[in-house]
Parts: structure tokens; sequence; C-alpha cells
């Protein structure tokens, strides 16, 4: 017999949370803890303090509709270099459009068409890398300039980039794409992580909102360790 336990049982006693079958026997099993369990309720109660509800399953942004089943590899995120708002031919360029104010556009291209190897009609988002590749594009950017740097008229918005990261975890989840450098990654880490040349592209290599964030690594692991906390 615990003494302790006995202690703790006779004062749950005291307070009005018997112990009907065993009593204050000194054994710390599973009444003692459903009568603990239900003091800490009420003081929480008393506090006004409401109980925790149980984490529910991740909510997701992106319509079922759009993310019909296929098996995808990767997925590639860039801007549109226009403005920000999604036009025709962004929309015939990729899976998922985000303009300024967060919004999704889906893309005309359906996410199973570029399921390897790519079918006509598929998203053409990324040079030598479209099979297996889920193109989600930032409606902004036209008329920037990398160095010196210049976001233009229609820079990249902190809402776009939350709903990125939000899209992002949502394609992840229902492809099992795991959260790498070589599944997640932007336009300008494609040559370098992928080993597929492409013209110059540094989508993205700077964050308008987030001006400390410098480089195509730096840009690419923030995408992926916001997108991650989200799964």
């Amino acid at each position: 017999m615990n003494t302790t336990v006995q202690v703790l049982q006779r004062r749950l006693i005291a307070l009005g949370f018997p112990l009907p079958k065993y009593g204050a026997d000194g054994d710390s099993g599973g009444e003692t803890i459903e009568a603990v369990n239900a003091a800490l309720d009420e003081i929480e109660k008393l506090r006004g303090v409401k109980p925790s509800p149980s984490p529910g399953p991740p909510s997701s942004i992106v319509p079922a509709e759009w993310m019909p089943a296929a098996k995808m590899e990767r997925v590639i995120c860039h801007w549109t270099a226009g403005a920000h708002k999604a036009s025709e031919f962004d929309r015939s360029h990729y899976h998922v459009l985000i303009e300024d104010d967060g919004k999704l556009i889906r893309g005309i291209p359906s996410i199973e068409l570029n399921q390897a190897p790519a079918r006509q009609g598929y998203a053409a988002h990324t040079l030598g890398a479209n099979s297996g590749s889920i193109g989600v594009s930032l409606c902004c950017m036209g008329g920037a300039n990398e160095a010196p740097f210049d976001p233009g008229k229609y820079p990249m918005t902190r809402a776009q980039w939350d709903a990125l990261t939000s899209v992002v975890a949502d394609l992840c989840r229902r492809y099992s794409i795991p959260v790498t450098d070589k599944t997640v990654l932007s336009h300008a880490e494609v040559q370098n992580n992928l080993g597929i040349q492409q013209r110059g592209k540094w989508d993205f290599t700077r964050l308008a909102f987030d001006p400390s964030v410098k480089g195509a690594k730096a840009c690419g692991d923030k995408l992926r360790a916001e997108a991650k906390s989200k799964l």
C-alpha cells in the first residue's frame, strides 16, 4: 500500500470525489485516476477554463475535386511574373494559382494529366520536369528585378505565401508526397536540386514581404518548414 496515494484518495473522498469500489486503499488504479481527472475538470470549470478539445484532422483549403486520383512525385512552386489576378494564360500553365488576397484559382489542366508520363493538355510549368509534378503559382512579381531586388508593381504578399504553404501541405497529404528538397521546391531550386537546367528562373530567390530571406535555398527551406508544420 502506498501511503502517499492513500492520503490523496482520502483527500478526494473529502472533496466529494468518492472511490466507491475500493475506497482509500493506497492503490493508484484506474478508479483513482478517474477521480483525479474529475477533480481537475471541476477546478478548470471553477476557474472558467474550458477543457481543450481533441485535435481533429487538418482542414484542407484545396477543394477535393481539384485533387483527382493520380500518382504524383513532387510539387513545384512558382510565381507567374504577372499581375495579382490570374489570367487565362496563367491558368493554362498551372494546376493551382493563388491571387494577392490568398484566393485560390483552379488551373485549366487537371493534375492527373501530369502523372508520369505527362499526357496531352498537361500543365507545362517547369522545363523538363513536368511529368509527375504539380505546378502551383502565385500571381505576382510582374516587372520585378532580381538584382538589385525590386518586386515591381505586383509584389508577392504574405497572404499568398500563407495560402501557398497550406496548399502544398494539402497536396502532399493527398498524394503522399514527403516534404524534401527534391519533392517540394521552388522553380529556382529545380536546376540545383533536380539537375534539370532551367533558364535563369529566380522564383523564388527573394520574398517581397520578408527581405531578410535571401537565396533559393533559404526561400525553399522556409517553404518546406511551414508546409510541414501544417501536415
